[in-house]
């Protein structure tokens, strides 16, 4: 796990040391162990190395090739390097070190762009050709490792972090005001648009390339390579055969990321993905450590009582012989960290973060690598109550409206453009529906059955939440020089999870399917509110790895109970950040249209802790960045 940083100019002027330098530099936090640099005139390719497989220096980057031609750097780990090693001796290769980078590089000079679908794992590189002139960019399948890149005037800029591209003369700090408002839709970016304008993310399973000659104005060419296709199978087979596979390549995955030459340690939330994680890996290492965040919860009320599942985890750290640790939160604690938090994670994603922040902070006070339960939800199903409010439509627009209305998760449509009233010749042509629909790149012409639209949603919620969830883990992990690892996201169990039938996944759809509108009762709090439906198959495979009434308890999120504090002990720094007329967020957004919703969380009316946490967290990237 490192960090990486480049320019490439395309107007032929060599690259200044002093810019890479200091483009390397802000991104220390990633890569303390070891720093490299390698500028040939117009190239010039910078990185920071977290050591984690061959500590020796033979494993520095830049890494070039033995005749000189290709030069790279790389962020990530290859989990199957050894096996694509071997092949590559059997075609000629040599190698002199024992890491994974020089396998990535030799790989990518016997197939090319064709190598990246062979690799299981997590990374972002950049490779420089020599001969063609030309710099090849690329992530991986799921989007776990982030990539950056940026035009300015006669350069293109690319980098693990946005906040490289800050040390270039010629690069400008400016909110994107479209984005800001898909964010405040969404609470999520679903397109490739970042805060800053002009900085786009790279796609998740896409490479890229630039050729140097053609000009200052040269684009880069994106190419996608993998994408998420979710399908009923066609030929079904017994439940008893899906679930010895399941179990099979969950243990696979868990015992394939335990590949490190420095200690392996996990999350250990009170739930089933965590710790069934942790139960296959603690059989597979002598010793091993686990993190748990926790809350105080003396001035919490409703649900918010349930927030706290250290209990849950201390019980399963005693099962598996962990050597345990926690952190408990409070309120004030999140205002004592926001300032850090926003630098480190740059434009804000999914849900409220700041706990992920104290998690990773209290595992690299131990651990370089820590293993988390991210990915299960979203591939095996997790989210039923989401999924059930778009199952029986007319056609896939009538799905799109459904699910759209849904996914509003900060501002509804009716309030948006009023509250973005100060910037509207920036936001008049976005339309956040169509946003919302140009994630589904490819689908079906027609969508016949129950089980085709779910599919559709875990599509849509791999491409989208969970890619926001791996931004975030990626960001405030490596905050603190930790290397997050998330086996659910291997290769062969995503593969087996894309096809798994649905009735594996969830036990009511054909309960929801059948609702009669006309039926009295509650069929919201049936159905449509957190269950222990969803993952049914991933529960029975994780039976044989840890305690019962984990696998029977109903889903649990990993937050803190913001809802309560933003009203009792938080309510002076919430009223102190946004409701000063000098706040920055009031360059782009209406202050008292704004200030309306916010009153109606502080008098109790409606639940918007996640608006809150936004418009804080936009607060302090407006002070870091702008």
């Amino acid at each position: 796990m490192c960090g990486l940083a480049g320019v490439l100019q395309l107007d032929g002027e060599p690259v200044s040391p002093t810019v890479l330098q200091e483009m390397t530099d802000i991104i220390r936090h990633r890569g303390p162990d070891g720093e490299g640099h390698w500028i040939n005139g117009p190239v010039g390719l910078g990185h920071r190395r977290l050591a984690i497989l061959d500590l020796t220096p033979a494993g520095q980057q830049p890494m070039a090739s033995p005749d000189g031609r290709y030069t790279i750097i790389y962020n990530g780990e290859i989990y199957n390097f050894n096996e694509l090693r071997a092949d590559l001796a059997a075609h000629g290769h040599v190698f002199h070190t024992q890491c994974d980078t020089e396998v990535l590089l030799h790989s990518l000079m016997e197939w090319g762009v064709d190598a990246l679908p062979r690799m299981n794992g997590m990374f972002a590189f950049a490779l420089w050709d020599a001969q063609e002139k030309t710099l090849l960019l690329a992530r991986d399948r799921y989007g776990i490792k982030p990539l950056y890149y940026a035009s300015v005037a006669g350069a293109f800029l690319f980098a693990s972090e946005q906040k490289a591209f800050l040390p270039h003369r010629k690069f400008e700090a400016k909110m994107d005001c479209e984005a800001l408002l898909e964010y405040f839709t969404f609470q999520n970016l679903f397109s490739d648009r970042t805060l800053l304008d002009g900085v786009s993310i790279l796609p998740a399973g896409s490479w890229a390339r630039i050729k140097l000659g053609d000009g200052p104005g040269a684009a880069l060419n994106i190419y996608s390579y993998w994408d998420f296709n979710f399908q009923e199978p066609e030929i079904q087979r017994s439940d008893a055969d899906y679930l010895e596979e399941l179990d099979f390549l969950l243990q696979q995955a868990v015992t394939r990321q335990l590949v490190s030459d420095v200690d392996v340690s996990a999350y250990l939330s009170g739930g089933m993905d965590s710790g069934s994680i942790t139960a296959i890996a603690s059989r597979n290492l002598n010793s091993m450590r686990t993190f748990t965040c926790g809350f105080d919860l003396s001035s919490a009320s409703g649900m918010e009582l349930n927030f706290d599942e250290r209990a849950a985890a201390e019980r399963m750290s005693y099962a598996f012989k962990t050597e345990h640790y926690e952190v408990v939160l409070k309120a004030g604690d999140m205002e004592r960290c926001l300032p850090d938090l926003a630098w480190h994670l740059e434009e804000p994603r999914v849900g409220q973060s700041y706990p992920n922040f104290y998690a990773a902070k209290l595992a690299s006070k131990f651990n370089k690598v820590v293993l988390a339960g991210t990915g299960g939800d979203e591939i095996f199903g997790g989210y039923p109550w989401r999924y059930y409010r778009a199952v029986v439509n007319d056609d896939f627009e009538h799905y799109i409206d459904k699910y759209y209305h849904y996914w509003q998760r900060l501002i509804p449509n009716r309030d948006i453009q009023r509250v973005f009233a100060p910037v509207k010749n920036k936001v008049d042509k976005v339309w956040t529906r169509n946003i919302f629909r140009d994630t589904f790149a490819h689908h079906a012409p027609a969508l016949t059955r129950p089980e085709d639209y779910v599919n559709h949603s875990l599509y849509l919620e791999s491409k989208t939440f969970l890619h926001g969830l791996l931004t975030v883990e990626d960001k405030l992990s490596m905050a603190h020089s930790l290397e997050t690892r998330v086996p659910f996201l291997d290769n062969d169990l995503v593969d087996f999870a894309m096809r798994l039938p649905m009735k594996l996944k969830l036990g009511k759809l054909d309960e929801v399917v059948a609702i009669n509108e006309n039926e009295p009762g509650d069929k919201t709090s049936r159905y449509f509110q957190k269950t222990r439906d969803g993952k049914l198959l991933l529960r029975k495979a994780m039976a044989r790895h840890i305690p019962q009434e984990v696998v029977e308890r109903e889903k649990q999120g990993f937050s803190a109970p913001d809802a309560s504090w933003f009203k009792g002990e938080s309510i002076d720094y919430v009223r102190e950040t946004i409701g000063s007329d000098d706040a920055h967020i009031w360059n782009y957004m209406d202050q008292s249209v704004t200030r309306e919703l916010v009153q109606e969380h502080l008098d109790g009316r409606q639940n918007r802790r996640l608006l809150i946490w936004s418009l804080l967290n936009v607060e302090h990237f407006c002070r870091a960045y702008l």
